[in-house]
């Protein structure tokens, strides 16, 4: 893509873009165009909202897992994982575009231009590696239960949600090897340059999105195949079928899957396209699709804990005693002392297949 110089060529000493590839004080592109007139107010308005749901949601989720012990389960640990994960954006990188917007250029510094481009590929990767690891860890206890106890015992969870973050840094490390993390004007944020590197580009999209979605698929569509099959076979000999609420809780984390799935295709399919022949293919990329592309990528990390609220109760309910708490702390009060009276842990699920059980489910 054009515009995309290295930092050092492109800022004055005050920290301000005014070369190659930065929207200087005409809100030009590198190209010596003007930015689309509709570009500002239209990402302005997606990160607003965007941070403001994510912050809340959010906290929400994570608040609603310490609070309640229905929720306070191994499984739902990787989910105030993934809450972070998509939490981060809002707290940095969000902020500092909207400066830039206001700026009409990047005024904050290599330093904080670097570091918005890491937090933001943090998130990324980090929200697809723990989707993966929900996934992965579904599937091992409904077609593998025998192993999964071995694999999954209650101190292995932070021992596995720490191996994925870990992959996540180990998976950004090449980015300053490369250069690829730049200011790209037409979005104006800091983000992963797909012109940096051709064969970096490919395998960033294969490794980082391709990969992590096939193997998710693949272990939802045979989660759902043996649901399937145990409930032809329930009714068939008359026999309990699922519930319908844990089939709820299945549901919510394929739809979550789905939703992020969706959200960063078309970003992902315009870098694997560029990377093919980036001079050629860069250009030719419309202004409107790439940052279209970009605000729903970034749109995406509110969205988690929308799902959670509208497809499972127990969230649902625990968002209500947060809030009505923060507006009446009397009430939350004599919640919490309610709560400490309450029973453990949901009772398992009826079988799924073959006799094997389902894990107590990941409520959300």
């Amino acid at each position: 893509m054009s515009g995309n110089g290295s930092f050092a060529n492109c800022c004055e000493p005050g920290g301000r873009a005014a070369g190659p590839g930065w929207p200087g004080e005409g809100g030009t592109r590198a190209s010596g165009t003007p930015r689309p007139p509709w570009v500002a107010p239209a990402l302005s308005t997606v990160l607003i909202v965007t941070t403001a749901v994510d912050v809340v949601g959010n906290f929400l989720v994570i608040l609603s897992v310490l609070r309640n012990r229905k929720l306070r389960n191994a499984g739902n640990l990787f989910l105030v994982s993934l809450a972070l994960a998509d939490l981060v954006v809002a707290l940095y990188p969000y902020p500092l575009i909207l400066v830039a917007i206001f700026y009409n250029g990047w005024a904050l510094g290599e330093v904080h231009c670097k570091a918005s481009a890491f937090v933001m590929g943090l998130s990324v990767i980090g929200s697809v590696f723990n989707i993966t690891a929900i996934a992965i860890n579904r599937y091992c206890y409904i077609c593998h239960s025998v192993a999964y106890h071995r694999l999954y015992r209650p101190w292995h969870t932070p021992l596995h949600i720490c191996l994925v973050w870990l992959l996540t840094v180990v998976a950004l490390l090449p980015n300053f090897f490369l250069g690829s993390l730049e200011y790209d004007p037409r979005i104006y944020s800091c983000t992963f340059i797909q012109t940096a590197s051709a064969w970096y580009t490919v395998a960033v999209v294969a490794v980082h999105f391709v990969l992590p979605i096939s193997i998710v698929s693949f272990c939802y569509l045979r989660i759902w195949v043996l649901v399937l099959q145990a409930r032809r076979k329930a009714k068939s000999e008359s026999k309990l079928c699922p519930r319908p609420s844990d089939l709820r809780n299945f549901l919510t984390m394929f739809v979550v899957f789905v939703i992020f799935a969706i959200c960063w295709a078309p970003l992902n399919c315009i870098g694997l396209a560029v990377a093919i022949n980036p001079e050629e293919m860069a250009p030719q990329v419309p202004d409107g699709l790439f940052v279209t592309s970009y605000s729903l990528a970034y749109f995406n990390s509110c969205l988690n804990a929308i799902v959670y609220g509208l497809l499972n109760k127990n969230f649902r309910r625990e968002y209500k005693r947060i809030l009505w708490g923060l507006w009446n702390p009397r009430h939350c009060s004599q919640d919490a002392s309610k709560d400490s009276d309450a029973k453990g842990p949901q009772t398992p699920a009826p079988p799924a297949a073959n006799g094997q059980h389902p894990p107590p489910a990941v409520n959300a």
